[in-house]
């Protein structure tokens, strides 16, 4: 987090998601503690917002550097959308059941998302649903697409 502009706005860089997301909460949390948020809109891929009690610029730079989280029950994905941390380390299997590797990580690249499964070799994929077929969290399971050259 960092300051934006005199009135005490601060500037939230989106480590997963795109900064939109973050303008449906009303509320964050910050070292344990609920923040308000009295207003959130997206700059250059960011999320600018004036939280409670803090009301200029002096209170915001306070703030410089703070990470700020979300309560999950407070986000209402789409269907078929999970939270990375939920298929992280999940198993990534093909169409026919063929065990490829564990999800290793998920790169943020600008047309899509891309898997990164580590096994007997890496196989990156596009988090695209030609490619990623199903991702179930509760069954630690992610079901892909190949093709030739993947």
């Amino acid at each position: 987090m960092n300051t934006h502009g005199v009135r005490g706005e601060v500037r939230i860089q989106p480590w997963a998601d795109e900064a939109a997301f973050l303008t449906r909460f009303r509320r964050f949390y910050m070292d344990g503690r609920p923040v308000g948020v009295r207003s959130c809109r997206v700059h250059k891929d960011m999320c600018v917002a004036a939280l409670e009690g803090v009301d200029d610029v002096n209170a915001a730079m306070v703030l410089k550097g703070k990470v700020l989280f979300i309560d999950r029950d407070d986000a209402h994905l789409p269907a078929g959308t999970v939270f990375l941390q939920d298929i992280l380390g999940a198993r990534v299997v093909d169409e026919a059941g063929t065990e490829l590797g564990i999800l290793d990580d998920v790169m943020a690249e600008p047309a899509a998302s891309v898997l990164v499964v580590k096994g007997e070799r890496e196989i990156l994929i596009p988090d695209v649903p030609a490619f990623v077929l199903k991702k179930d969290p509760d069954a630690g399971l992610v079901t892909v697409r190949l093709i030739d050259g993947m």
